[in-house]
């Protein structure tokens, strides 16, 4: 059978390579796409991949796929005629629907609505969220079957078939859509999520506040060109047979078409890409390549780089990577990264993909780094290393400052228990190595007419207005953080005669007249003489103040700003806390005996209330990207 329309990125050079039998013809089938053609052709590269891994994985086959082939790079046969009978057919569904541009003009809101109204309606009436094998054209085309990045892939690819070459794709870390226009500024959704959202298709990227939620990366997304959506649809290539193993020649085919993308400079700014990279290096090493640690470095610098820092999943490759190979302290601290990434966001429900993968970390890895670290006396333990505990904060603070301002809760009792399990690991005097830091730039925000400040947690307080709501807390609690709250709006002087007032009696002839010490004794109350939480300094822990002078003498303001400075010391590790759970936990984190169940019940009692307030990460509109399955 003949293509009706012209395959115009199977050329003569492409066609002589079939029929393709091994994994370096498809290697110099890509090479050739992209280094020697206009533009690659997506739809020729995603059918030939497609059918590779779907011969690869199916059930038929997947009991042959369990051990390594015979021969090296074997591939089942692939003629030509098969991937020429696929092609014709998504061209008569695209030219059948709408005209070609042969003025070569720029695509439009309206031409992109139409092209994802054809995907759309030409697939089942099912919903494939996560279900394996259904990211590329030949699943559309032979089972009519795609799952929401496949969707968005195949718009890219039908108006690059009508002509429209200013249509590209964008990816976040979970989510595709589209850019088009003459400048490429112009957005649009394209792609689905959950049932009942695909009236979302067409609408503008980038309006209201979902546009700064996770799964929008704040609008720091990868925005491809032709050779990036290459990369794109080989990483998303799914080896899995099952879940917990891979297709050989399938890993080894992803893996061969990512060095050729590495190698040609085309996965300098796709994060995730690298990491799927260095994911598969860790498994099978190419010799005389990148070695997988490096990889991952490349992955974190590239996010940073051109993406503001704003991709969680580069930190999290990266301490997957150290966790499975046993070096825990790099990977806390890999984490605590991805934490403060995180916190930069309010989470929503439709984050689910990452919270799964806090969740994991928080519940599963974590505790397990625990059991290992505790079961023996050595001295290099992390449970000994002050920086670890310190990392350990940050992850936590990160997770507490997500949930502050959004409209769905994320602390429960479920990660409560394991925090308090793993802080109680680590001894009093190693807590007390760390400085700890109470940033208080989040608490102006939160201040009142009246000097006090409520929680900005989630459901009462919102980062976009300032709002605020009523808190719901346990009396015991609330009435410990109003205490502590309001004493920071008094005169020193106030603050130090509250808190001696605990430990000495009153001179009645100093609270009628005035005159003489406030304590019978005589003695005035000084710096010293105040409670740990007042005295030091934050992050000091507990040091004393060597000033001896009466606490009236240091009213000056500027003095009181020189002591929330931080001592400095260069053998104690300094976590800034930023969320107001974890600041007001902090000097039951430095407790010489934890209370672990104030720990718990403070982490969780503001996340059980559900007050109507809506934060900025409510009402994204999201797309949930199948990830390839994480190997531990």
């Amino acid at each position: 059978m003949k293509c009706k329309y012209e395959m115009a990125g199977f050329r003569d050079i492409d066609k002589a390579l079939f029929p393709i039998k091994n994994i370096k013809t498809v290697v110099k089938l890509f090479r050739n796409q992209l280094e020697t053609a206009p533009e690659p052709d997506l739809a020729l590269l995603s059918i030939v991949t497609g059918i590779i891994e779907n011969s690869l994985t199916s059930r038929s086959n997947a009991a042959l796929q369990l051990c390594e082939p015979v021969e090296q790079n074997s591939l089942p046969k692939l003629d030509i005629d098969t991937v020429e009978i696929l092609y014709s057919k998504f061209s008569n569904v695209m030219f059948g629907a709408i005209e070609p541009n042969k003025t070569k003009s720029f695509a439009t809101r309206e031409l992109v609505k139409r092209v994802s109204d054809v995907i759309w309606n030409s697939l089942t009436r099912s919903y494939y969220k996560d279900r394996a094998h259904l990211q590329s054209l030949y699943s559309y085309l032979s089972g009519s079957k795609l799952d929401c990045f496949g969707v968005a892939f195949a718009v890219v690819a039908g108006c690059q078939v009508l002509g429209y070459n200013d249509v590209h794709l964008a990816l976040s870390e979970d989510h595709a859509w589209v850019v088009f226009g003459e400048n490429g500024t112009d957005t649009a959704e394209v792609t689905w999520h959950g049932k009942g959202n695909e009236d979302k298709r067409g609408q503008e990227i980038g309006k209201g506040v979902s546009a700064r939620s996770w799964l929008y990366v704040n609008n720091k997304p990868v925005v491809c060109n032709r050779h990036m959506e290459v990369a794109a649809l080989v990483s998303a290539i799914n080896p899995s047979l099952n879940a917990t193993e891979d297709a050989y020649e399938v890993s080894l085919l992803q893996q061969e078409l990512l060095w050729l993308l590495y190698d040609l400079g085309h996965l300098k700014k796709y994060p995730m890409a690298i990491g799927n990279l260095g994911d598969l290096e860790e498994i099978s090493a190419t010799e005389g390549k990148v070695q997988c640690k490096a990889l991952f470095e490349e992955a974190i610098a590239s996010a940073r780089s051109y993406y503001n820092n704003q991709h969680v999943y580069p930190y999290t490759y990266q301490g997957g990577y150290f966790y499975r190979n046993k070096m825990y302290e790099a990977a806390f601290e890999s984490w605590a990264n991805a934490s403060d990434v995180i916190r930069l966001y309010n989470y929503s429900r439709d984050d689910e993909e990452i919270y799964k993968e806090f969740l994991e970390i928080a519940n599963e890895l974590i505790p397990l780094i625990m059991k290992v670290e505790s079961s023996g006396f050595s001295a290099n333990t992390i449970l000994k290393k002050p920086k670890c505990f310190a990392d350990l904060l940050r992850f936590y603070d990160g997770i507490c400052q997500w949930e502050e301002g959004s409209a769905t809760p994320v602390l429960h009792i479920g990660w409560a228990k394991p925090l308090v399990i793993t802080i109680s690991k680590f001894d009093a005097d190693v807590r007390a190595q760390v400085n700890i830091v109470c940033d208080k730039s989040e608490e102006d925000k939160l201040t009142k007419k009246n000097g006090t400040y409520f929680n900005n947690n989630n459901n009462n307080y919102e980062k976009e207005n300032g709002s605020v709501g009523n808190e719901l807390m346990s009396g015991g609690i609330r009435s410990s953080i109003e205490k502590d709250q309001s004493m920071t709006n008094f005169h020193p002087s106030i603050e130090a005669l509250t808190a001696a007032c605990s430990e000495k009696i009153l001179n009645p002839d100093y609270l009628l007249q005035g005159g003489g010490s406030p304590f019978v004794g005589g003695e005035y109350p000084t710096d010293n003489s105040t409670p740990d939480h007042e005295q030091k300094p934050n992050g000091s822990n507990g040091g004393a103040s060597t000033s001896k002078e009466p606490i009236t003498a240091i009213a000056d303001s500027k003095q009181e700003e020189e002591e929330e400075k931080p001592p400095a010391d260069d053998n104690k590790p300094t976590v800034v806390l930023h969320s107001q759970k974890m600041k007001q936990l902090k000097d039951l984190l430095l407790a010489e005996k934890l209370n672990t169940h104030a720990i718990s019940l403070h982490l969780t009692a503001q996340s059980q209330v559900q007050v109507g307030k809506k934060g900025r990460g409510e009402g994204a509109d999201s797309i949930s990207r199948p990830k390839r399955t994480r190997r531990d």
